[in-house]
C-alpha cells in the first residue's frame, strides 16, 4: 500500500448505479475544487467506514476529476456499512493501493476495456482519463459483461462514450425474462469480435479473478503477448 496521511473524506453524493450498487462522490474535508489525493487510474482506494475493517474501492473518476468517486457493491463488511451512507456522512481514506495502469506507455496503441460487473470502476477511471487526449491512443473498445441488464452500471454514461467514439459491446450471462436483445454469455466471449480488427492492441481486465484467469487465457491463445494483457493490481 501507498504511504499516505489519513485523510478525512465527506460524501457529496450517493447515486444509483446497478441492482445493490451505488456510485459515491467524496471530498477530502476542508477542500473545494479538488480533492488532492494521488493516484494514477486503476489503482483502489482502502477506506476506513465506521468500526469496521479497512476495506478496498478502485477509484472510479480520473485522477484530475474534481471528486473522488467509488462504486459500492452491497456485499459484507464496510462495503454494507458504506451502502447505507449519506450525503455529509464522513469515512477515512487510510492509503491507496495497487499498481494501476502506466496509460502513458499504452499512448498510440488500441485499448480494448475488459469488464465484469464492478470492475468497471476502474476501467472507467482509466476509459475517462483516455477520453480527455483521446488523439493520442488508437481505437477504444469496452467490453461489459454482467448478470442481468440491471447490473449494469453508468449506464447514463455509455452513450457519451459511443458519442466519443468508443465501441462499446456489453453482454449478459443470465438473460431469464428480461427484455434484452443483445448477446449473452460471459465476457470473455466479446474478444473473438472485435480482436481481428485491431492493430496493437493492450488489454485492460478488471472483474473477478475466475474472469480474469479466462480472459487472459482466451487473449493468450489468440496471440496476445502476456505484457498486452493488463490488470489494475
Amino acid at each position: 500500500m501507498t504511504e499516505h496521511q489519513t485523510r478525512a473524506l465527506k460524501i457529496v453524493s450517493v447515486r444509483e448505479q446497478g441492482r445493490d450498487i451505488r456510485s459515491f462522490d467524496l471530498m477530502t474535508e476542508g477542500a473545494e475544487n479538488a480533492h488532492g489525493v494521488t493516484f494514477i487510474p486503476g489503482q483502489v482506494a482502502a477506506l476506513r467506514v465506521a468500526n469496521e475493517e479497512p476495506a478496498y474501492f478502485a477509484f472510479a473518476g480520473a485522477p484530475d476529476d474534481p471528486e473522488l468517486e467509488i462504486l459500492v457493491k452491497r456485499t459484507i463488511g464496510a462495503s454494507v456499512a458504506l451502502f447505507e451512507m449519506k450525503e455529509g456522512d464522513a469515512i477515512e481514506l487510510v492509503g491507496v493501493a495497487g499498481h494501476g495502469f502506466d496509460l502513458e506507455r499504452m499512448r498510440g496503441r488500441d485499448l480494448v476495456f475488459v469488464a465484469m460487473g464492478t470492475g468497471v470502476a476502474p476501467l472507467r477511471s482509466a476509459l475517462r482519463q483516455v477520453l480527455k487526449q483521446k488523439d493520442e491512443f488508437g481505437k477504444l473498445v469496452v467490453l461489459y459483461g454482467a448478470r442481468t441488464p440491471d447490473d449494469f452500471c453508468y449506464r447514463d454514461e455509455t452513450q457519451g462514450w459511443e458519442d466519443a467514439g468508443v465501441e462499446l459491446r456489453q453482454v449478459i450471462s443470465r438473460p431469464g425474462d428480461h427484455d434484452w436483445s443483445g448477446p449473452t454469455g460471459y465476457v470473455q466471449s466479446l474478444l473473438d469480435h472485435v480482436l481481428p480488427d485491431l492493430k496493437s492492441p493492450v488489454a485492460l481486465v478488471c472483474g473477478s479473478r475466475e474472469m480474469i484467469a479466462q480472459t487472459r487465457d482466451r487473449l493468450e491463445r489468440m496471440g496476445f503477448p502476456a505484457d498486452a494483457i493488463l490488470t489494475n493490481y
